[in-house]
């Protein structure tokens, strides 16, 4: 038994002399032991021919691809990895940044839809979310991903394809209970970690609606600067009770009136649419 899914599940192959039939086609030995030289990709078989799952972006400019973990994969993005694989994985990683929130209800917002994880987890307890990429390279090479299909059929996810900079201009007042901001390497998308941003965030949460950002190890040196500057933009952009989280390497803030307080988490151990 073999997983032709990245271990979704589980599948019988033909194995012969000359290699294996997959999905009716004969992938060669020589085809094979290239994949199995390459533990750090992921395949996909068509007509035979085994090649990494990978696309290159016009709009960035960056390539992305599947990388392999203990559980669903990550994406690797100019060089950059998307999720905490060190000591946890993808989907340990994701849910760690969503209890971050408490229990999250209503109708959320997703700034970096990327595989898609955080909707997808985000929808199970939500009655809405709505995800934003801003590279159609990452959507592509999200359908490609076996562990993504819930994003594209989950009745209760908007995805919506642009820049979250500017989509968010576009929601009303008020009108999320919460936002997972997610974002990448500042390197890579510095305009999501503005405080000009931070402001619209706070501006289309509820009053008391949460947030959850993201930033990196809080224990490191570019991390624990990282933190001290988002903490700083957010409050002037009218959040309070900002706190880190270091289990989630994470930010927590609320939306509301009054003064900024600042405080330090204990150390416990619709119809589908898409827009664009």
């Amino acid at each position: 038994m073999v997983s032709l899914d990245l271990g979704r599940s589980e599948s019988e192959v033909e194995l012969r002399e000359d290699g294996a039939l997959i999905g009716g086609a004969l992938v060669t030995k020589s085809a094979l032991l290239s994949v199995a030289r390459a533990p750090g990709k992921c395949f996909e078989v068509a007509d035979g021919v085994a090649s990494p799952v990978a696309v290159h972006s016009d709009e960035t400019g960056w390539s992305r691809s599947l990388v392999p973990t203990g559980d669903a994969p990550t994406t690797l993005v100019a060089g950059f990895a998307m999720h905490r694989v060190v000591d946890t994985t993808p989907l340990a990683d994701t849910r760690a940044k969503i209890r971050a929130l408490g229990k999250p209800r209503g109708r959320g917002l997703d700034t970096a839809t990327g595989l898609g994880y955080t909707a997808i987890e985000l929808a199970r307890t939500c009655t809405e979310v709505v995800t934003v990429e801003r590279d159609p390279a990452a959507i592509a090479l999200a359908r490609r991903n076996p562990w993504s299909v819930e994003l594209f059929e989950s009745p209760n996810i908007e995805l919506i394809v642009g820049d979250a900079t500017e989509v968010v201009k576009a929601f009303a007042a008020g009108e999320f209970a919460l936002v997972l901001h997610d974002p990448p390497a500042v390197q890579l998308g510095g305009e999501l970690y503005a405080g000009t941003f931070y402001a619209e965030l706070k501006r289309i949460l509820k009053p008391g609606g949460r947030l959850f950002h993201y930033v990196g190890d809080p224990k490191s040196g570019a991390g624990g600067r990282a933190v001290r500057g988002v903490i700083r933009r957010l409050a002037a952009a009218g959040f309070v009770d900002i706190r880190t989280d270091p289990r989630a390497f994470g930010v927590t803030a609320r939306a509301g009136r009054g003064r900024v307080r600042y405080s330090r988490a204990p150390r416990r151990a619709p119809s589908k649419k898409m827009r664009g």
